[in-house]
Parts: structure tokens; sequence; C-alpha cells
């Protein structure tokens, strides 16, 4: 996505969601999320951040805000970034030795696609959203206006994990600052909008769990989500009774985080192939 994307209204809608889960953490703590001071009165509490300062510890808010930062950069790389387009006008040499020659078996035919008519690799989906042909697709994120593909998403892996810390960090401050034994009137005044902004954490919390946790079992398993959910729509995946691309646990999570081993996912859909075949031969 261009920089100038930024300007839609709808990215700013969906960017606005995640500015809104940093700053309601943020603003915790400036709240009255504290323990109660013995010196001062019980309905009231210091701020975590002045009682930091006070015992002279700064590096929890320190690293707090660290943790803001870093997941607002990854927001960032995320949604600018390109996730593995496949090029639409390439070099010819190029285009004979990345799309269409390179360790490609002769029994995969390479696809086509239908509305950019660019030669289709192995694991490569046209996002319409986009309008490009993204290598390793994985799925279209509305709220990052972004497809997460091929170079992108250990980035975005990344990012769900460093979200869910700062969401999980916030809802324990949110926690900490509620006080339940109080009249009802005098708690919905000062824990009301405490306790609904846990509730809203809550949610975001839930929601970031889930994401990540989906997406290190299918990192765990080499595959994606476009392919977990349509495989019986996609051609050479209904070739093989199971996933051609798992390697095991290690050499996928080895191959994800820091692309080793190396190799074609034609190659390795090659040597699955022609395993099943000797195999049936046997």
């Amino acid at each position: 996505m261009a920089p100038w994307a930024l300007l839609n209204p709808g990215v700013l809608v969906r960017t606005g969601h995640t500015v809104l889960t940093w700053g309601i953490t943020l603003v915790l703590f400036l709240h009255d999320t504290g323990e109660p001071d013995t010196a001062r009165p019980q309905t009231h509490a210091i701020p975590p951040l002045r009682q930091w300062e006070e015992q002279g510890e700064l590096l929890l808010p320190l690293t707090f805000l660290l943790l803001v930062l870093g997941s607002l950069l990854l927001y960032l790389a995320v949604s600018l970034m390109d996730p593995g387009y496949v090029n639409i006008q390439p070099q010819p040499q190029e285009e004979a030795k990345e799309e269409q020659t390179a360790m490609v078996p002769p029994a995969i035919p390479l696809r086509r696609c239908g509305y950019c008519m660019v030669l289709q690799p192995l694991r490569a989906r046209h996002c319409r959203e986009c309008r490009r042909c993204v290598r390793r697709y994985d799925h279209h994120c509305p709220w990052m206006e972004n497809c997460v593909g091929e170079r992108n998403h250990r980035l975005f892996v990344a990012y769900l994990a460093l979200q869910l810390l700062v969401l999980l960090w916030g809802l324990y401050l949110a926690w900490s600052g509620l006080r339940f034994f109080q009249p009802w009137g005098l708690w919905l005044r000062s824990s009301g909008l405490l306790f609904a902004t846990f509730l809203l954490l809550s949610l975001f919390s839930m929601a970031a769990s889930l994401l990540l946790a989906s997406h290190l079992y299918l990192v765990a398993s080499n595959t994606t989500t476009w392919e977990f959910i349509s495989s019986h729509r996609i051609a050479y995946l209904r070739q093989h009774p199971g996933n051609p691309f798992d390697r095991g646990l290690t050499r996928n999570l080895a191959h994800f985080f820091c692309g080793w081993p190396s190799g074609s996912w034609e190659t390795l859909w090659a040597g699955e192939e022609e395993e099943e075949s000797s195999g049936q031969a046997a």
C-alpha cells in the first residue's frame, strides 16, 4: 500500500481502531490504577507512573512505552510494505528465470491469473482488494488494509504477539485499579469508565489471542489461512491427502522465522509427489 493511501477514509477508520487500543493502554498509566496509599484517603490511589517515579523505578513505564512504539512501527511496516507481489511486468530474462523455469518441475503446470494475467508461482493467489497476485498468500487483513503474504507474514505474527502483550499489560492495569467494595453510586462515578475500559480491552485481548494462536498453528504446519480454509478448491492440494509443504515442526518454524531451509515450493511439492508415487508402486 502506498503511503498516500493512508488518506483513504476506510484506512483511517481501521487505523483508528488500533490507535484507540494504544491510547487506552497509555491513558491507564495516568489513571488512578495503583494500590491505595495508607497516608491518603482510601478512596484515592496513586497513579502507577507517579508511584514508580516516587520509588525511582521508571524501567516498567519505559518498557511499556517501548512496547507500544514497537507495536506502532510493526503496524506501519505490515501495512505499508510489499507483501510479496508477483511482478506484473518483469524483465524477460527475470521472468523466465523466476516465474517459469527456476526449479519448476515439468509436472507442475504454471497457472495464469485470470485478473492480472501473470504466471502464478505455487501458493500464490490474486487479491481482489489489492488487485495483485501475492506470493504465499495468507489473507487480506482489513485492519491493515494490506495483504499478508510471503514478505510480511512474520512481521504480522510479531505484531500480533507484541500487541497482545500490550493489551494484557493494559488489562492488568485496568483490573488493578478497580475498587469493588464501595457504594454503587460512588463506584459508578469512580470506576465505571475504568470497568468499561477493562471490558473493551478484554474483547481486544481475546481477539488478538485467537488470531495469534491460529497463525502460530498454521505456521507450525506450514500452511496458510487461504490453504487451510479452501484446500478443497486448490488444485495442488487436492492431489495430496495431506499437506505437501509440511517439513516437520522444527523445519517449518525455522523456515518461517529464519528462512531456512530454503528452496522453492515447486521442488518440495514435486518431491512429495515422487515419494507418494514410489510408495504406491512398492
